[in-house]
């Protein structure tokens, strides 16, 4: 189980195929009619991301001063500039600046422009072809990380999740080397709409990713981390987004309502859960309380806690503040 668990950073991965996919299939429609309006759904996009980001900044200041420390003056000065931009994700070297977890709002804020263009393409009107193009797209999202190993830029013996490397945080980091990812989320939207809702393949298909992914992540560091980390599981999330998209027990299972009510704050919780990690730890607060014997679990509760009153006392507000005050 522990390859399992270590391996939870291929969850945004997947979290990049899914916005994908999402996107699609609620704007798809209105962009192959030109009917989508770019200013208001770039406006709407601003709104629901931008709330819960800046909350992230807000709470990070107090990392200001080891990102002082760990940077030169000219790239300090470049994240400070850079992040509140979601510009950051283009330079490896500050992707992770002061919330690590946000390289992603800048890889998404980057998708966010080519969508209205990706949403354009032509509705499948043959299932096989369509499955052939997104192999394609999923070859191509393997080259990255298939270029890295051939290479060894980094002369890195054995990469891992902890490894540090200039080209490595450019594999993992810059918005360029995950754009396959979303693509193929896109395209699997386009082929969801030609599948029946309640057919018995996605329940399959959705039982089968779940268990491929799982089978992959035991064996550890047996898989190359340079594909694995973005890349190679695109087929099998795919699986689970098509059997969780339909009619079928898998996806009624996972959608009993309490597990709803907390992946509604998954975004808060992931942009979050960094920072708000370092603050409980560094105020001692679980030592004061006599919890600290309870770690980490109860550090996990706290997190999603303060995760769902993020949701419903910051995120939903402003995101109703900025759409009425843009319009969007």
């Amino acid at each position: 189980m522990a390859p399992v668990v270590n391996a939870g950073f291929v969850s945004v991965s997947y979290f990049i195929l899914l916005s994908g996919f999402v996107l699609a299939y609620n704007y798809s429609d209105r962009a192959r009619a030109g009917e989508l309006d770019l200013a208001r759904f770039w406006k709407s996009r601003f709104a629901r991301i931008y709330p819960i980001y800046l909350l992230s900044l807000l709470l990070a200041w107090g990392q200001l001063p080891r990102e002082y420390e760990s940077h030169t003056h000219g790239m300090f000065w470049a994240g400070v500039a850079l992040t509140p931009l979601l510009l950051q994700g283009w330079i490896p070297a500050i992707a992770t600046f002061v919330n690590t977890p946000a390289w992603t709002m800048s890889a998404e804020a980057f998708y966010y422009v080519l969508f209205p263009w990706l949403a354009r393409w032509k509705r499948p009107e043959r299932v096989g072809p369509h499955l052939w193009k997104m192999a394609g797209v999923w070859v191509l999202g393997m080259i990255p990380g298939a270029l890295y190993m051939a290479f060894n830029p980094d002369g890195i013996a054995h990469p891992d999740r902890y490894s540090y490397g200039h080209w490595l945080w450019a594999l993992k980091y810059t918005p360029y080397a995950h754009v396959a990812s979303f693509v193929f989320g896109v395209m699997l939207a386009e082929l969801d709409e030609v599948m029946v809702r309640d057919s018995r393949l996605r329940f399959w298909l959705g039982l089968g990713g779940f268990a491929g992914i799982y089978g992959l992540l035991t064996l550890g560091p047996l898989v190359p981390y340079a594909i694995i980390h973005d890349g190679l599981l695109m087929p099998l999330f795919a699986c689970i987004v098509l059997g969780l998209a339909g009619q079928n027990p898998l996806a009624s299972a996972l959608g009993w309502r309490p597990l709803v009510f907390i992946g509604e704050s998954s975004y808060c919780l992931y942009l979050l859960h960094f920072n708000l990690w370092n603050l409980v730890h560094d105020s001692h607060v679980l030592e004061r309380l006599g919890l600290i014997r309870f770690d980490p679990w109860i550090s996990y509760v706290l997190l999603i806690v303060l995760a769902l009153l993020a949701l419903h006392f910051v995120e939903k507000p402003a995101q109703r503040l900025l759409r009425k005050w843009m319009g969007a």
